[in-house]
């Protein structure tokens, strides 16, 4: 049986520095990665956030209501998921995209059997749009689609080389976990992802594995099981 992983992109995670949308250069590198994977005969479903462009939250502050403003959050999502999909049509890979509402003539409605069906046979489905809901983050619509999915484990690609019990750049004693439970991360608060995402993972037994996607090559050691960032059990 084919093995599968749900790769979870922030939006920020698509730009090289805060001056940037979108980086080429990044769109690059995430290519690069999801390619090992599919090499080894790996599908790869990838959640794209939308917050390089802006959050619905964030947006509602600005007296936009908030509804409207998760929607537009929605399309920023579609924005990165079709540039991360041509870069890799570009480099010959079969990726479908998908969204949680049709817009004709850009993108399709997200169907689990189809995108199942895709990741049967090792390849590449992005999903955009979040759940389709407002007020739910792209971490839940991440953690909704993995287990949906039936994927082995959520992917988040971050910045930092795992999961601290407090903020590195902040507190000196902070120290990286390189296994923790979905409970602990709940109790401590420790920000990986949100609640909602947390309590799906936890109340479904999906794990979630916590890398640095600054690292070359963290894909490949992901797929191996050799040592990376930190592993999220969802039942302890």
């Amino acid at each position: 049986m084919i093995r599968s992983f749900l790769l979870k992109l922030s939006g920020e995670a698509l730009a090289a520095s805060e001056q940037d949308i979108i980086s080429p250069s990044m769109l690059k590198a995430y290519s690069d990665e999801i390619e090992c994977a599919i090499n080894n005969n790996v599908g790869i479903a990838v959640v794209v956030g939308g917050g390089n462009y802006f959050r619905g939250a964030s947006l509602q502050s600005s007296g936009i209501e908030r509804v409207i403003a998760d929607k537009m959050g929605m399309l920023a999502t579609l924005m990165n998921g079709l540039a991360l999909t041509d870069f890799m049509r570009q480099k010959g890979m079969d990726v479908e995209i998908y969204h949680s509402s049709s817009i004709d003539g850009v993108v399709g409605p997200y169907n689990r059997d189809l995108a199942r069906a895709r990741l049967d046979v090792g390849e590449v489905v992005v999903l955009t749009g979040g759940t389709g809901n407002p007020f739910f983050t792209t971490d839940t619509a991440a953690c909704l689609r993995a287990i949906e999915l039936g994927v082995e484990a959520v992917l988040k690609a971050t910045s930092v080389d795992g999961v601290y019990s407090a903020d590195p750049t902040k507190n000196k004693d902070a120290y990286r976990y390189e296994t923790v439970g979905i409970s602990e991360i709940l109790e401590k608060e420790l920000g990986v992802i949100d609640m909602t995402a947390a309590v799906l993972c936890k109340e479904n037994n999906m794990p979630l594995q916590v890398v640095d996607s600054r690292t070359p090559g963290w894909m490949s050691k992901v797929i191996e099981g050799d040592p990376v960032g930190t592993i999220v059990h969802p039942n302890e």
